[in-house]
């Protein structure tokens, strides 16, 4: 009988736990506070479902860029000179003719300056750069300047380098910038 009294007392132990015998946490009231399933709180970790957006698109409002200028004509030294160049102001507008191991480069006359050219070599050279020379021109009276500037290997690619030192400097004594440069030509 005895093993049957433990054995009655030991199912409700089992099957309610401590709080069949009054032991649970709880309001102390008899009532029980355990649950089944415990209820969740308030994640911590909030997240709203969005949607996608396009991207921007980038506008400009003028002022980032500099502005586009138009071209404009080179005046001539003399009315007589029926040719019109087109040039940047600080830039020499060049006509550069291949010709057997030689380049000949025309330009419009500016200034009465006396000028300097010469052809720089493009391929790539690792270290120290060639030097190159200037050829002096002495101040034209037409309405253009032609040189020709010879010597030059056949199928290498060079760029004509131009300069008017004698154009006036600036009123903080630095030299107007006159110069021009060419694109990349090829001598025959």
């Amino acid at each position: 009988m005895r093993f049957l009294a433990l054995l009655l007392l030991a199912v409700p132990v089992t099957v309610g736990g401590c709080s069949a015998l009054g032991l649970g946490s709880g309001s102390g009231q008899g009532g029980s506070a355990a649950s089944a399933t415990p209820t969740p709180g308030t994640p911590w970790i909030v997240y709203d479902q969005g949607s996608p957006t396009p991207s921007p698109k980038v506008t400009f409002k003028g002022g980032s860029r500099s502005p586009v200028l138009p071209p404009v004509s080179f005046l001539p030294v003399d009315p007589a000179c029926a040719r019109s160049w087109t040039v940047n102001p600080v830039l020499i507008p060049m006509e550069v003719t291949p010709g057997q191991g030689s380049l000949k480069v025309t330009w419009p006359r500016q200034f009465g300056s006396d000028y300097r050219i010469t052809a720089v070599k493009q391929p790539l050279v690792s270290g120290s750069q060639p030097p190159y020379t200037w050829k002096k021109i002495a101040a034209a009276t037409g309405c253009t300047v032609t040189t020709t500037i010879s010597g030059l290997q056949s199928g290498t690619p060079y760029v004509v380098w131009l300069d008017a030192p004698g154009t006036g400097y600036e009123p903080d004594g630095t030299r107007h910038p006159y110069s021009g440069k060419s694109g990349v030509v090829y001598p025959r």
